[in-house]
């Protein structure tokens, strides 16, 4: 941005934000519309089922996202791992009752477990190591 003008980045940083936001929105009204259909499809299968809602925890988790961002302009790290640690727990609950062997579910745990000492670690950093946003 250093090489164009001063009116031109203004321009720039302005069609950006525009762009942001329109896709803030889209990603709202399908996360919605997602939860919509993931509600028919229940309603047709006359029944909850946990992984039903671990994927409402999802849905929430990434409107939690969008909500913050829209408040203060940033995205907090904690929240993609949530998903993540949700998504995951979401696929053990799905293979575990299929043909996930043991060393396949560990391997997710395991996963599960860094994601949540890296939740831990961030936290920390957050309370204990604060960063000046000057």
């Amino acid at each position: 941005m250093k090489n164009l003008p001063h009116s031109s980045s203004g321009l720039v940083i302005r069609a950006l934000h525009w762009v942001e936001w329109m896709v803030l929105i889209l990603l709202s009204g399908t996360t919605v519309v997602a939860i919509g259909q993931e509600v028919i499809l229940m309603i047709l299968q006359r029944g909850v089922h946990l992984h039903n809602i671990l994927l409402f925890f999802i849905y929430l988790e990434v409107l939690t996202m969008i909500g913050l961002y829209f408040q203060s302009g940033k995205v907090p790290l904690r929240y993609p791992l949530y998903i993540a640690i949700v998504a995951i727990a979401r696929q053990i609950t799905i293979d575990s009752m299929t043909d996930m062997n043991g060393w396949a579910m560990a391997g997710l745990a395991t996963v599960i477990f860094i994601l949540a000492l890296a939740v831990l670690v961030i936290r920390y950093g957050h309370i204990h190591l604060p960063y000046d946003d000057g």
